[in-house]
């Protein structure tokens, strides 16, 4: 198990761990909660050995293997499966081992590897780390991509898949959810419950955590409190917690207000001195019981727009698409009509990569629409919040820089106060006090900088909100906040989110992006769960027959009779009318003349391809012998070691046949389709 006893943590001068005790259990899956800045990452740092503890004692056991996600974007040109595989790294060290007994030449050694890769399960850690890559939303045709043609989001995905092909005692995961989208969510939940070890996981998805989690660790005033249950659980329990908290301080503070009476009464009477100097003490020795403090929420809202033109835009026979450097155009969604009404709040669903963004970042104006028109309707007022939160705002800057910039941008169109000392007020309304307002943004954190653009989107007034996934960086209280000021907010909101609590609670209507068309889901968030699964397994069937066919195709290209014709040397040229002025005796003819010449040119390599089939199932056969031989105990020295040997001769043998079975294969293709063969 895990164990803190009176850990003290610092982060410089700052104690973000103060004296605090928790212990974890093996297998617990827990989920870790505490508001930003809070120091869910630095208990992180301490569980994964680059922190350690400044006072105290911490204890996890040395032969837990930990796998995590690493924070950094990978940049490699390896195929997506091959950089998730290497996320094993039992199995990647094994295969070094493997090539150093190779080039060697120690028997033993190569015997001992190939024992070793077995065990570690070598023959299925390819589909495996493609059916992570595959439930984690990819397609199969990326499976061999390299890593770095991939965008920011889908390269954390495979980084994600990698932390989860490592074989592990205990997982680490640190907001995961962020790069989800709702069906790889829904599939990653399904993965952790599955999952055998110890999981510790921060997430602010409440619904993520309900499914996974059934521990909850909170971080508050710098202590590690324990409570048994999911999120919403803990938040039951903290509850009552609370109010027992505060009755146990209203009735601490009447008993030492009574006692205090007592002794400012009877302390300078002798014949009461003695019991009045007792009080003193057992007031002195009395615990104090916190009294319970307001957190300070963050709350927000957004103010009255202006006005609510209806519709608020009109999109007719419209493409959706985005264009090269180059001027070529890509077209993701086609033919999309749809209208947007005033006071509608529209959830856009569907997975990554079909277009939801495409679509908001269009209506936005911040692309054009490939065809089509966009109406918008008089006086439209558009806040948007970018998915990546740095598209609007810039790094170098402070967030009075920022708020000056937007002021004078919008001039005498603002309706809000516009002097230095104002945006500065305003700014400290989002919690950006004293020298935060002039902080570089890039220093910022991700919720900082989430909740700079919520200041600058409400500082316009909008009457229509672009939300792309606001919620990544925000902690659980200011999405609460958030979802609180959007239900109270009277224009229009479009939001894409992977947030099912805030989609739960702010959408009244939703738009499914998908297969190149935009059309209206009719239905909540637990009927999209049921067809994301129906979709899934639709295209795990579609993945399927597309495979019997391409090896049924192969297949046909070795073994199918050729069945038409030619050389230019040995056949006429054809004629006009040809069907009426050749004898069908004579075509006949033709015909088995050119199935014969097909057949004398390859007959030599099918030769060679049928004792290469016959070859490599006893080649099989003798490496499964040898394996089990070396699995077995009594084995001397020396036969491991002409084992071992025996088994890397076999495997080599193998490849060297399999790779002439395909240059065999191709070469009768090519035969076939020169001389116009179709097989």
């Amino acid at each position: 198990m895990i164990t803190l006893r009176n850990v003290t943590l610092r982060r410089s001068a700052r104690v973000l761990l103060d004296s605090t005790s928790v212990t974890i259990n093996p297998g617990e899956k827990v989920g870790l909660v505490g508001r930003n800045g809070a120091g869910k990452s630095t208990l992180f740092a301490l569980l994964n050995g680059s922190l350690h503890e400044d006072a105290g004692e911490f204890y996890m056991p040395a032969q837990w293997r930990m796998a995590q996600v690493e924070q950094n974007m990978p940049e490699t040109s390896e195929t997506a499966t091959a950089f998730v595989l290497d996320g094993d790294s039992r199995l990647s060290e094994l295969n070094a081992a493997l090539l150093k007994a190779e080039d060697s030449g120690d028997g033993m050694a190569i015997a001992h590897a190939h024992s070793d890769l077995a065990d570690a399960g070598v023959h299925d850690a390819t589909p495996r780390a493609q059916a992570l890559i595959l439930g984690l939303g990819f397609q199969a045709h990326e499976l061999e991509k390299p890593v770095n043609s991939f965008s920011g989001g889908w390269r954390m995905r495979l980084q994600l898949a990698r932390a989860l092909m490592c074989p592990s005692d205990i997982l680490l995961l640190d907001e995961p959810t962020n790069h989800l989208d709702l069906d790889a969510l829904v599939w990653l939940e399904a993965w952790l419950k599955r999952y055998a070890g110890t999981l510790i996981v921060i997430s602010h998805d409440r619904e993520f955590l309900d499914a996974v989690t059934e521990v909850t660790l909170q971080i508050e005033h710098a202590k590690v409190n324990r409570y048994g249950g999911n999120y919403s659980k803990f938040e039951e329990l903290r509850a009552q917690q609370l109010v027992l908290q505060q009755s146990a301080f209203a009735r601490q503070q009447d008993k030492m207000a009574h006692l205090q009476k007592f002794i400012d009464r009877f302390k300078a009477k002798a014949s009461k001195a003695k019991q009045a100097q007792s009080r003193v003490k057992a007031l002195e020795r009395m615990e104090k019981i916190a009294p319970v403090l307001a957190a300070a929420d963050f709350n927000f809202e957004f103010k009255e727009p202006a006005n609510l033109p209806n519709p608020m835009l009109a999109i007719t026979d419209a493409s959706f698409g985005y264009r090269a450097e180059d001027g070529s155009e890509t077209t993701i969604l086609r033919n999309v009509n749809r209208s947007v009404l005033a006071g509608q709040r529209i959830g856009i669903l569907g997975a990554n990569g079909q277009g939801k963004s495409t679509l908001v970042k269009t209506i936005a104006r911040e692309m054009p629409q490939i065809d089509g028109t966009i109406t918008e309707g008089k006086g439209l007022n558009i806040g948007y919040f970018a998915q990546q939160e740095l598209d609007v705002l810039r790094p170098d800057d402070s967030p009075l820089m920022h708020m000056i910039r937007l002021a004078k941008e919008l001039g005498p169109n603002s309706k809000e106060p516009s002097r230095e000392q104002d945006l500065r007020n305003y700014l400290g309304s989002f919690n950006f006090n004293g020298d935060m307002v002039s902080q570089a943004v890039g220093t910022m954190s991700g919720g900082e900088k989430a909740r700079l653009v919520l200041a600058m989107i409400v500082w316009q007034r909008p009457n229509l909100l672009l939300l792309d996934e606001p919620t990544n960086h925000l902690d659980l209280a200011t999405r609460e906040a958030l979802s609180m000021a959007l239900n109270s907010f009277e224009g229009t909101v479009m939001l894409v989110s992977h947030d099912r609590a805030l989609l739960r609670a702010v959408c009244d209507d939703f738009w499914l992006v998908g297969r190149g068309k935009i059309e209206p889901f009719d239905g909540d968030l637990d009927d999209y769960q049921r067809y994301l699964l129906d979709e899934s397994k639709r295209l795990r069937e579609q993945a399927k027959q597309t495979q019997a066919q391409n090896a049924q195709q192969a297949q046909a290209v070795v073994e199918a009779p050729p069945v038409v014709i030619v050389e230019e040397t040995t056949l006429p040229e054809p004629v006009a009318n040809s069907a009426s002025t050749v004898d069908p005796r004579e075509q006949r003819r033709l015909a088995a003349h050119a199935r014969q010449l097909i057949a004398d040119k390859v007959k030599p390599f099918k030769k060679e391809l049928d004792q290469i089939d016959k070859r490599l199932p006893q080649l099989s056969a003798e490496r499964a012998t040898l394996e089990a031989k070396l699995s077995t105990p009594a084995l001397s020295g020396a036969d491991i070691a002409e084992a071992g040997k025996q088994l890397k001769t076999v495997t080599d043998s193998i490849e060297k046949l399999e790779e002439r079975w395909l240059e065999l294969s191709g070469q009768i293709e090519s035969i076939q389709q020169e001389m116009g063969v179709a097989a």
